[in-house]
């Protein structure tokens, strides 16, 4: 896989990326908390990021379809790493106004909301097809990797330094990401578009809405966001800071999560499950456990052996998930039908950052964690009865059949 060069460059810069990323997840939580801001501030400021991002998602997947995918995400990367030194700069300087730094991590949201799709649609293009289960799981493998330290590395330099200095880090580590896609060596396609914009969505609509598999889960990823890990991102950084002893604390707890995507990182490699989104909803039971874990208020051992099993189902999702889709959505529409997945993913996800906090403090925080361990595992046991989910197959390309193929056949020919 890695003898592949262009998926050697990409996974290089990446993988940098992801490390500052997963470090001022951290850092952000402990700034706020550390300059006085409530638990409806924190919930304020995770909020920020992940409303642009449902906001400007599906322009995201029309663009990543309309132009080239690497311009796109060049362009987003430069804006994530300008947003984040922002960030950086207004806590170096003093206590940041909140609504300068919600407009600030809105900015990032909104190169995340660029990139993603884009991303999503490049991955492909970077591997020969039998290799494309591999190319998720490795980079889902980067990505665990960065999990494990980057909120490993944030809690020590938080501890002996600032949470400042971790977020001008990941400002910083988004410069390998750009230099690593300007050296990408990928043919100039630039289509002439004679479809206008709404008639693209249009058609990822339709091809979105023509796999019953594809929006029924998710729609249960949706209200997970909503009901499950909203509630811990915001809850889990105050409970270890109460409980547990501080940003070192979470910082395990995140870091073992990380650890556990490792595992099952590497267990994806090599394995192609027949009946792969069976095998992802078995798996995902196990998202409830952190949740479960902290809402009792077990031992911090317990909270972060819990992690781990998470962080398993975390890695084994998405690779099947992502691999999933790519196999069965044609390579021109895949930005589109990508962003309309990620769109409902994470369409109720702010409500859900900013009710956790104001929620727990009005009844308490275990009350708002049980009530997502229960959902998880009720809206798990639903979704193993959709036939159109216990039947699907692997597939080795994709394929496309009924009124998707004549909607998307009918786009692509206006190009």
């Amino acid at each position: 896989m890695l003898r592949e060069r262009n998926f050697r460059v990409f996974i290089l810069g990446y993988s940098t990326s992801a490390m500052g990323t997963s470090m001022a997840t951290v850092a952000l939580a402990f700034a706020v908390l550390d300059d006085g801001g409530s638990l409806t501030d924190l919930s304020l400021v995770m909020a920020a990021r992940i409303v642009p991002m449902v906001l400007f998602l599906i322009g995201g997947g029309v663009l990543g379809d309309r132009l080239p995918r690497r311009t796109v995400m060049l362009y987003s990367d430069c804006l994530r790493a300008l947003a984040q030194g922002g960030v950086a700069t207004l806590f170096i300087v003093g206590t940041p106004p909140l609504w300068a730094l919600l407009a600030l991590v809105g900015l990032g949201g909104l190169g995340e909301a660029i990139f993603r799709p884009s991303f999503d649609g490049l991955v492909p293009s970077l591997v020969s097809t039998g290799r494309l289960q591999e190319a998720n799981a490795l980079l889902g493998l980067c990505q665990s990797t960065a999990n494990v330290g980057g909120p490993a590395l944030a809690g020590v330099l938080v501890a002996l330094t600032n949470p400042s200095v971790v977020l001008v880090v990941d400002g910083l580590s988004y410069l390998p990401s750009i230099v690593s896609l300007l050296i990408l060596r990928l043919p100039d396609t630039r289509p002439q578009f004679k479809s206008s914009v709404l008639h693209d969505l249009r058609s990822g609509w339709r091809l979105f809405w023509s796999y019953p598999w594809l929006w029924t889960v998710t729609l249960q990823f949706t209200l997970f966001n909503l009901v499950v890990w909203a509630p811990y991102l915001v809850l889990g950084p105050p409970t270890a800071d109460r409980n547990y002893g501080g940003a070192g604390a979470w910082g395990a707890i995140v870091a073992l999560y990380g650890a556990g995507s490792i595992v099952g990182g590497l267990f994806l490699l090599g394995r192609r499950p027949q009946r792969p989104l069976v095998v992802t909803t078995l798996v995902t039971f196990a998202w409830a456990a952190p949740s479960a874990a902290l809402a009792l208020q077990a031992p911090l051992a317990v909270v972060c052996l819990a992690a781990i099993p998470a962080g398993i189902a975390n890695s084994v999702f998405n690779g099947l998930w992502l691999t999933t889709i790519q196999q069965y959505v044609p390579s021109e529409a895949i930005s589109r039908v990508m962003s309309f997945v990620a769109f409902g993913a994470y369409s109720v996800g702010p409500i859900g950052l900013a009710l956790a906090g104001p929620i727990a403090e009005a009844t308490s925080i275990s009350t708002v964690l049980a009530a997502g361990v229960i959902w998880q595992l009720l809206a798990n046991s639903l979704i193993l009865a959709v036939p159109a989910v216990r039947g699907l197959r692997s597939r080795t390309a994709p394929e496309m059949s009924g009124p998707a193929a004549a909607e998307a056949a009918e786009a692509t020919s206006q190009r």
